[in-house]
């Protein structure tokens, strides 16, 4: 089988492609540029990040991937759909008072679906696409394509990729799902890759999120949940649910933003108990393994790609929103963020949290 690989530079993708040769198939490697070199972002000398001005970089270590197991390799620039989707969400979102996850609308968008049909729309055929996502794919009784957790659970990327379509399902593979990383690391130790050792990216971007949303700085207040002033900040878009750190403002206890306001530019703060709420809703949502639900059904939730999942039952309601409920209060629901529903390791499906 023809195999077109996502190769990031870096040990996960570079084990796939190593896997998928010894397995006998006829495998190529690509890397798609999602970097304007026009920007004037500035990116991180000490950080690394899948958005990158170092994009040189993990082009040269893909480049040298490829040589080494003696595959072809090409670029494909996907820099300006990258822009105008992951970006532009990502700026609108937090304008809106919202905190984005762009992982999850790159995947969708750019990596599962700008980058194989750039490819093809350069002349390069191939039967399926693969990546290096710690996640397993199959095709279930319904005859529906279903992601699951990867084995690994402290890397299971399964909650990145719910918005994937059946029509994408049916055209990749995800080789590493089934093995541990220090496994992984060992597969491309023994195909002389000196990635083998190579550190995680940690973020999306290897900057600061300002250099992003470019805007001026904008005095507002913190202020309590009764609307008491407790100090200053230069734009609520600095700002997250959850967040501890960077406020600058003295309590008796360490104080969490609880809420954004943005057409008062003010952020909320609160207490740890503040931040516990017991349901939220989402809209947007993405059905995988099923084709969606019409009375209450109870699942695993997850609100974050780290959290593990805890139980819940979701309703649909009106306008193709979910109401979620937890069976016990969960931490920092941030608006912007995705929740994500599980029947044991299998993705039932998600969306974006609303309120």
């Amino acid at each position: 089988m023809k195999i077109l690989v996502g190769l990031s530079g870096g040990v996960d993708s570079a084990a796939t492609a190593y896997l998928l040769k010894q397995a006998g198939h006829d495998v190529i490697g690509a890397t798609m540029s999602i970097w304007d070199k026009n920007t004037n972002f500035r990116g991180n000398e000490s950080a690394d990040g899948c958005f990158s001005p170092h994009i040189e970089q993990d082009i040269e270590s893909a480049r040298k991937i490829c040589n080494i197991l003696d595959i072809p390799y090409y670029v494909f620039d996907c820099a300006e759909e990258y822009k105008k989707t992951v970006l532009h969400n990502f700026k609108t979102e937090y304008m809106s008072g919202r905190t984005p996850n762009p992982c999850v609308l790159c995947n969708s968008t750019i990596k599962f679906d700008a980058l194989p049909n750039t490819a093809r729309a350069n002349g390069l055929e191939f039967e399926k696409f693969a990546t290096g996502h710690y996640a397993r794919l199959e095709l279930n009784n319904n005859g529906r394509y279903q992601i699951m957790k990867g084995l690994d659970p402290k890397k299971d990327q399964s909650y990145f990729l719910y918005r994937l379509s059946q029509e994408q399902l049916s055209r990749i593979l995800l080789p590493i799902g089934g093995y541990s990383k220090s496994e992984v690391r060992d597969f491309a130790r023994l195909a002389g890759l000196e990635v083998a050792d190579k550190a995680d990216s940690q973020d999306f971007y290897s900057g600061n999120i300002n250099d992003i949303l470019q805007n001026e700085p904008k005095e507002g207040n913190f202020v309590d949940k009764n609307g008491k002033i407790l100090g200053k900040h230069s734009g609520f878009w600095q700002f997250t649910i959850g967040q501890r750190r960077g406020m600058g403002v003295s309590a008796e206890r360490p104080l969490y933003v609880i809420g954004i306001n943005k057409d008062k530019n003010e952020v909320i703060l609160g207490f740890d108990e503040d931040t516990l709420q017991s349901s939220l809703v989402c809209n947007n949502l993405s059905w995988m393994a099923i084709e969606g639900i019409n009375s209450p059904k109870k699942v695993m939730s997850r609100i974050r790609s780290s959290q593990i999942p805890t139980p819940a039952t979701i309703t649909p309601l009106e306008n193709d929103e979910v109401l979620v409920e937890f069976d016990t209060p969960q931490k920092a629901i941030a608006p912007g963020q995705s929740v994500v529903f599980y029947d044991e390791d299998i993705v039932l499906g998600g969306g974006f949290i609303c309120k």
